[in-house]
């Protein structure tokens, strides 16, 4: 079990990046053309150890609206819509596969959203067989999809399932009546614990269960039933996600009363209760929002030191080139981001002048790549040895990263790592605060080049 300290959780909950990738989104810049990620692209297929493809999908459409979404979705009931975006989805499908050697094999496949399942059964038939017959999938591939059980049948589960979907991961967020209706996402515990019962009964080979905290009129002791309940209903995974309140960006989260978010001392006492709760139960911590079970392939990831992180969060498929298709879906290669144009207009238009529809993207200078690499490995070990870093950069590693160095030593008297001329090994409490951590290897906030605005990391 974790032994949470609140003086420090206050200390450092400062705004900070998600490091899904270094540098972070929104250093991404139009200067980076189609031209360029095509370029790259085809840079891929040559050498003597080729990455294997992670395929991602980005399936915008939702039913309603819930106010605390920060996902780039389209609200709509309207079918045409959705068979005009499969039609493009397909056709972009054509124009990347052009450019891959088709003995590539694809060992990661995930569908998000906006709501996947918002698809009929027939239309994930439609889109799973298409990209089944464009790339080579292992026997052995991880293939996930993000559902929403308000509205869905078995029958969307089953075609999941005989389409060679193995994982599923749905929201939860709170089961507290008042606060679903705040957030506008009504969803009975039965009808979470009847789907639960098909993925099982399906034969999925694991379930993740997304919550989030720091929504309105959540208490602890409201949200430690929801907890105690997820406990029960015993996912593989649970994802425990800090609400941002962003209404600057996501215009609709200003249907969220500002006055009925808890205060932010109720807010770390939330989130001290559920991680406390959570490994109490058995889970392990595996970083920054997520919780698996021990025999889970991200927890055994943890313990062999072969976890890796991506734009999809925690992954063990270290290594592959993400290839993402869809409207704002980023791609991620070895050395270049490529992001989708957000809007359907733009999208369509660029695919119908033959055009991948690239909005923009960023190529990663040498120091891109070095930071990248010590802040995943920060990330997803917790320990980092300085000669490792030293030999495969050619680098002084205590003269290259002084400055954040430097700052860790306050970090090192609040416990949070321990620190010597040879390595960091990032402690209990410093797991729990690791993008903190991170930032101190951050060279766009050492120079300070990096204005965005990040949530808080806390």
């Amino acid at each position: 079990m974790f032994e949470i300290d609140l003086a420090k959780f206050k200390k450092y909950d400062k705004p900070g990046p998600r490091y899904t990738s270094y540098p972070t989104a929104p250093h991404f810049n139009e200067g980076f053309t189609y031209e360029n990620y095509l370029d790259e692209v085809i840079k891929t297929n040559y050498g003597s150890d080729l990455p294997d493809l992670s395929l991602y999908f980005h399936l915008p459409f939702c039913d309603t609206l819930c106010y605390f979404c920060g996902c780039n979705m389209i609200i709509t009931r309207n079918r045409d819509r959705v068979s005009e975006y499969i039609h493009y989805l397909k056709k972009e499908i054509d124009m990347i596969r052009t450019y891959i050697l088709p003995d590539r094999k694809v060992t990661q496949l995930h569908w998000g959203g906006g709501t996947p399942t918002h698809l009929r059964p027939e239309e994930i038939d439609e889109v799973a067989a298409y990209i089944k017959s464009s790339f080579d999938f292992k026997d052995d591939s991880e293939n996930g999809c993000e559902i929403d059980p308000r509205d869905l049948t078995r029958e969307h589960l089953e075609a999941l399932r005989r389409n060679g979907f193995n994982r599923i991961s749905m929201g939860v967020q709170d089961f507290n009546d008042k606060v679903q209706k705040a957030v506008n996402r009504i969803q009975p515990e039965d009808i979470t614990r009847q789907t639960v019962k098909w993925v099982r009964e399906l034969g999925f080979n694991s379930i993740n269960l997304d919550l989030m905290y720091g929504l309105p009129f959540q208490t602890i002791d409201s949200f430690s039933d929801t907890v105690d309940k997820i406990i029960d209903i015993s996912p593989d995974r649970i994802a425990v996600f800090n609400y941002a309140h962003v209404p600057w960006v996501k215009k609709h989260m200003a249907l969220i009363h500002q006055e009925d978010l808890p205060h932010p001392e109720t807010k770390l006492e939330i989130l001290k209760m559920t991680i406390e709760k959570l490994t109490t139960a058995g889970y392990v911590f595996i970083g920054m929002d997520h919780f698996a079970k021990p025999d889970d392939e991200l927890a055994i990831a943890l313990k062999e030191k072969k976890l890796y992180r991506n734009f999809q969060g925690y992954s063990t498929h270290a290594g592959s080139d993400l290839y993402a298709m869809g409207i704002t879906a980023i791609s991620q290669l070895q050395n270049v981001y490529a992001q989708n144009f957000k809007t359907e207009k733009e999208y369509f238009n660029s695919i119908d002048n033959e055009k991948l529809p690239v909005a923009k993207g960023y190529s990663l200078s040498d120091d891109d790549i070095l930071r990248r690499d010590v802040i995943m490995k920060l990330m997803c070990n917790f320990e980092l040895e300085f000669s490792a870093i030293e030999k495969q950069y050619n680098i002084n590693f205590n003269e290259y990263f002084a400055w954040g160095l430097n700052n860790l030593k306050e970090m090192q008297k609040d416990e949070l790592l321990l620190l010597d001329d040879k390595k960091i090994e990032v402690t209990q409490m410093g797991k729990l605060l690791i993008r903190n951590i991170a930032m101190n290897f951050d060279g766009y906030i050492e120079r300070k080049e990096d204005m965005a605005k990040y949530s808080r990391t806390v």
